[in-house]
């Protein structure tokens, strides 16, 4: 059904102010409500309850087939199309989408016509709400604009070091780097949720006079949309572009680790000293440099002589091995020059097939890596045969840090690669997740549970079992204090799997009384996040290098006094196991993520949008993390709608309250929800 707007009566005359205003076409075509005019073509079609997708291209048809997050195909859905008065409308459940005659969109809530986004024009005349610059070969540089609310708060966005929750006022690069994660999901207080789909390389502004998504170069315009609070906006969003899988029992423990063990008798002798203690242990990691060369993944056997003895030997410990696997290559590695002969790296447009300098052995300088093309089934494929062949098939190595996985590209000029999937700025945000789903497809093929440890990811990383921690930060108060706003907008981004280097990354000195203090604090923050797990590269560092090692990193690292409060908060942790456990079902099953801003469970609280501080671990837990040097009280605010209980002491608080407690350093202020129970106390 064709029905131009110039023939229908129209609501509101095209504005006079533009030189030559569109009047355009609406159609109904296959369920989903088209727009065309002046050569660009508008698409939106439900795409799940209360949701719908978002399409637009200028100069054709909307194309089909183009990289991006969601799944194949949408959950069903009814939706009703009505197109009169010269307006088109599409209302799927609690969203109802307009668009007028010139094509502007409004998203309203259906049950009251409230607006909760709208397109803006950034001029009266031009440009209009979306903007196609050309850049060459049917690309152009999109911008698509929205209008600014004063009293909005804005969330998600994946993970950054800035700081902020409530993200409205800035503006945020959409690109991948060390602990900078680009996930172009956002959450809205007006009560929606909306997936940039297109992983191109840009930029998203969420300033005081306007909304703008950025790509840098791609082909049409597409994001998607639904209506609710934000705890409804992530079941949605996780059931379109894929729920995470149940976490392995395993990984809900603690994991040890740092930067880096060189040898097998070294790592060995940890893990033996954990049991010797009776200390709870679930995982430790083998790092970087274990390599004979970078690409080769395999062992080098003069430094880890029995692989097979040493994985045998942790599993009757109880602990899971963890193998760190990079995705570059050196031109040493027995790997290159296959890989090249058969286009699976990821290529450049200018200059030699090398994204990035880095030390190897036998070579007393850096060499020039590549690395490979994720986004290549066959690169995947390639890849996944190496790892199995060399780690799961002899030793049932099943776990897998994958680190750099941005790529750690050096210089960082994504305009320069080419990749299978399509040109660097138009896809190159995705390669994380690709990344990660080489390992769930090879994992999941070979009958085994999946987890994979990631310094980077995109939209739909979760659904291929991949854990994000927040990169290599600093070792301070202040970086501690920006990781809960780091871990809680992650949440909002559909990645349930987080953690951070307890006790930060870049130095910290175990002798230095003022450092042990951040560790202990660190680590009860870190005994109640998703995973629990102990990094840094210690004082004395080494340079970047084959033999580099940093300095002790166990929880007896840090003297008898911070030892002993370690020792405590590794014992919580093995008690809230089935609660953890529990919590990463919801997340599983629902799409809710473990690490939870308060407004997720208590929406109708005004307060409890703007606290930064604290999180809700699941439903039940509220945490209050020690953020500040000396302090020995904590201030939180307790949530209106429920009655919150000090895990410690007992004592009793209803909700909508701000409290101050006592938090020498051996506590950190837990509170019980609604009379809950769990083994917080000893």
């Amino acid at each position: 059904m064709t029905q131009p707007a110039e023939n229908q009566p129209q609501q509101g005359a095209v504005s006079l102010a533009q030189s030559s205003p569109t009047i355009g076409t609406f159609r109904e075509r296959d369920g989903g409500l088209e727009w065309s005019g002046r050569q660009e073509t508008l698409r939106i079609e439900p795409w799940g309850p209360d949701a719908v997708r978002v399409r637009s291209r200028l100069g054709g048809p909307i194309l089909e087939g183009l990289p991006g997050a969601l799944l194949e195909s949408p959950p069903a859905t009814s939706s009703t199309i009505k197109i009169e008065d010269g307006r088109g409308q599409l209302t799927v459940g609690t969203l109802t989408v307009e668009i007028d005659a010139e094509g502007l969109v409004r998203f309203l809530r259906t049950e009251d016509s409230a607006e909760l986004l709208a397109e803006a024009r950034a001029h009266f005349w031009w440009p209009g709400s979306r903007l196609y610059t050309a850049v060459g070969n049917g690309h152009h540089r999109l911008e698509q604009r929205f209008a600014a609310y004063d009293d909005e708060k804005l969330y998600g966005l994946g993970q950054h070091q800035h700081g902020r929750l409530d993200q409205k006022g800035l503006v945020l690069d959409l690109v991948q780097r060390n602990a900078e994660v680009g996930i172009p999901v956002l959450s809205s207080s007006r009560g929606y949720t909306l997936l940039w789909n297109n992983p191109a390389i840009g930029r998203v502004e969420l300033a005081h006079n306007g909304t703008r998504w950025v790509a840098d170069s791609a082909r049409q315009i597409d994001y998607w949309i639904t209506a609710g609070a934000p705890a409804d906006g992530q079941r949605r969003y996780s059931a379109v572009t894929g729920r995470t899988p149940m976490m392995p029992e395993w990984a809900a423990g603690f994991w040890q680790c740092k930067l880096r063990y060189r040898t097998q008798d070294e790592l060995l002798a940890v893990a033996r000293e954990y049991k010797r203690r009776g200390l709870p242990i679930s995982a430790i990691v083998c790092d970087f440099f274990h390599w004979t060369h970078l690409g080769d993944w395999k062992f080098d056997l003069s430094e880890w002589p029995d692989p097979g003895a040493m994985v045998r030997e942790l599993e009757e410990l109880g602990i899971k091995l963890v193998v760190s696997v990079w995705p570059s290559v050196s031109p040493l590695s027995e790997n290159h020059q296959l890989m090249e002969q058969r286009g699976y790296f990821i290529g450049t447009q200018y200059g030699p097939m090398a994204h990035a300098d880095w030390p190897d052995k036998e070579v007393a300088s850096t060499v020039q890596v590549a690395f490979y093309d994720a986004t290549n089934p066959e690169a995947r494929d390639f890849m996944w045969s190496r790892v199995r062949d060399n780690y799961l098939i002899p030793y049932g190595i099943t776990a897998f840090w994958l680190d750099a996985c941005e790529p750690e590209l050096k210089p960082g000029f994504s305009e320069n690669l080419r990749y299978w999937a399509g040109p660097g700025l138009e896809v190159g945000n995705s390669y994380p997740a690709e990344n990660a789903r080489t390992f769930h497809e090879g994992l999941t093929a070979e009958g085994e549970e999946v987890i994979t440890l990631n310094r980077s990811a995109w939209a739909g990383s979760q659904r291929y079992g991949a854990a994000l921690w927040s990169g290599d930060i600093g070792t301070d108060f202040p970086t501690l204090r920006r990781q809960i706003a780091a871990g809680l907008n992650t949440a909002l981004s559909g990645i349930p799997w987080w953690n951070t280097d307890i006790g930060g990354f870049h130095g910290g000195d175990p002798d230095d009384e003022a450092y042990r203090e951040v560790m202990v604090r660190w680590f009860q923050f870190g005994a109640l996040s998703p995973l629990m797990r102990l990094h840094g590269f210690r004082d004395p560092g080494m340079p970047l290098g084959p033999e580099m090692t940093g300095g002790p990193n166990e929880v007896w690292s840090y003297g008898e006094e911070a030892g002993a409060i370690l020792e405590r908060y590794l014992r919580l942790r093995e008690r809230l196991k089935p609660y953890v456990l529990q919590v990463m079902r919801e997340a599983h099953e629902e799409g809710l993520p473990p690490m939870r801003p308060l407004f997720l469970e208590f929406p109708e609280d005004h307060a409890a949008w703007s606290v930064d501080d604290a999180y809700l671990f699941g439903g039940d837990l509220l945490v209050a993390p020690v953020l500040t040097a000396g302090a020995t009280a904590r201030t939180a605010y307790l949530p209106a709608g429920a009655t919150w209980t000090d895990a410690w002491t007992g004592e009793t608080y209803e909700g909508g309250t701000t409290v101050t407690v006592d938090a020498p350093l051996d506590r950190i202020p837990l509170f019980l929800r609604d009379g809950a129970r769990l083994p917080v106390a000893e």
